[in-house]
Order: C-alpha cells, then structure tokens, then sequence
C-alpha cells in the first residue's frame, strides 16, 4: 500500500493600495503618547522663533518681500520640519532591523504601503512645526505677500521629506535607538553650519553651502528673500538660485544613493 503525502503552501494575500489606514491610525496614535517628541518637533522651533525673531528689536525691519520676523519664522518652520522628517525616517529603520519588519512579513501589508504609510505620517508631523510656527509669525508680526507666505511653506513642507533619507541612514547605519539621537543632535550642529540660526558670512558662509540644511533653508526663504542673504554685520548680498538648487539635488541623491545601499547590506546580511 502507497500512501502519498501532499504538502500545500499558503500564502497570505497582499492587501491592495499604497495607504494603510489602521497602520496609519496607530502610527499617529503611538506618537500623540510621545510627549518628548511633540515637544522638540513642534513647540520648541516656535520657542525658537520667538526668542530669535519676534521678541527682537530688529524683527520688523524690512528683508526682500517681507520682515525680519518672516524670515526667522521661516527657518525655525524648516528646522522643526527637518527635525520630525529625520525622527520618523531614523525610528522606521530602526523598528524594521528589531524585528518589526519580520512581523509586518506575516501581514498583508506590502512593503511599499509601509513605505507610503510612513511617508503619510512624517509629512503629517512635519506639518505641526510648520502650522505652529506659522501661526506665531501671524499673531506676532512676521510680514510677507499671502504668496510668499503659501510658497514658503510648501518648500518647508516638501522639501523636508528629503531629510526622512538623513534619519533612514542613521538607523540602517548603527541599529539602535540611539542612531535616532545622533541623527537629531547633528540636525542642530548643521543648523548652524546651514545658516539657519546665525547669519554666516566670508569662510563659513562658504563652508554653509556644502552642507545639506542650506540648500534646503535657502529654497525655503526664497519666496521672501528673492537671494537676498543677510550677514551677521548687517551687509546683505545676492546670491544665485542656482546654488541653492544644486545643493538640494546633489545631498538628494547623496542621501538616496547611501540609504539604498545600506538597505541592500541590511538584506544581504539576512
């Protein structure tokens, strides 16, 4: 007598579309408890703003299409932006590497709805920095065209989402959850190096536009500033969109071409 033994393999069908909702909802919900990180992305760029900009006796004074406090509530907008984008990037390599993404794999949920979903979610947590932030700049002074304003803010917002590539190298690159705090700490170290919180001039000006908040800052401002750049004795010069363009592009693709890289190392060692 023959006895045949028949091995059936089952696979989990994939859900279908880019968004996952109830990935979605968790996500938001797990950050509303983390108070800490609320905290730095959102209310401390609008202390900032306050402190620099408009608390000072120079925050009217006229810049390009707008004032001082404009400019200022611009940077710090981006700064709080950049600050949640590299977070949210740094902790999903992070969570994928600690076992996450094994149990993800048991799910229907396909890896580039993950990927869609937590772009959702870092573009969203952008967004509290940037609507704070602005809301301050129009109780307390900060003056531009409605156009300059809206251009502004769409740069902030979108432009941020490069910075998510910044965090995603980090965590890929040491696996652990203190790669999420070296990622933010260095944010504020670039901050300065990328003209952000100190007007740079002569050599350090130079050394700025290597770095990558400058480009990024630079774009941001521009709807404000036309190029007009101010340094820290109060002479202003203009400087070509150019530069700003080609420092956003080349740190674009720098970015995405080490984080591919470090995700290709990641599964081979799998």
């Amino acid at each position: 007598m023959t006895t045949t033994t028949t091995t059936t393999t089952t696979t989990t069908p994939r859900a279908a579309g880019l968004l996952n909702p109830t990935l979605l909802r968790l996500e938001l919900r797990r950050l509303s408890r983390d108070r800490a990180t609320i905290f730095f992305t959102a209310v401390l760029p609008g202390f900032f703003y306050l402190i620099f900009g408009a608390t000072q006796q120079y925050a009217d004074e006229s810049v390009g299409n707008g004032n001082v406090a404009m400019l200022i509530m611009v940077s710090m907008a981006a700064y709080g932006a950049v600050t949640a984008t590299v977070s949210i990037g740094g902790a999903a390599a992070v969570e994928r590497m600690q076992g996450w993404g094994r149990q993800l794999g048991l799910t229907p949920l396909r890896d580039a709805t993950y990927v869609v979903t937590k772009a959702v979610v870092a573009v969203l947590v952008a967004g509290l920095p940037i609507a704070l932030v602005f809301a301050l700049g129009a109780i307390t002074g900060a003056r531009a065209p409605w156009w300059a304003w809206g251009g502004a803010a769409l740069v902030i917002l979108l432009g941020a989402s490069v910075f998510a590539l910044y965090g995603l190298c980090f965590g890929l690159a040491f696996r652990s959850e203190a790669a999420l705090s070296a990622a933010s700490g260095s944010i504020v170290v670039l901050g300065f190096l990328g003209n952000i919180f100190v007007p740079l001039s002569g050599t350090m000006l130079d050394v700025a536009r290597w770095t990558p908040l400058y480009g990024y800052v630079t774009l941001a401002r521009y709807p404000v500033t036309e190029g007009v750049l101010l340094s820290n004795d109060g002479a202003t010069t203009t400087e070509p969109l150019w530069i700003a363009v080609a420092n956003v592009t080349l740190w674009s693709l720098l970015l995405a071409t080490v984080a591919t890289s470090l995700v290709h190392r990641g599964r081979s060692r799998q």
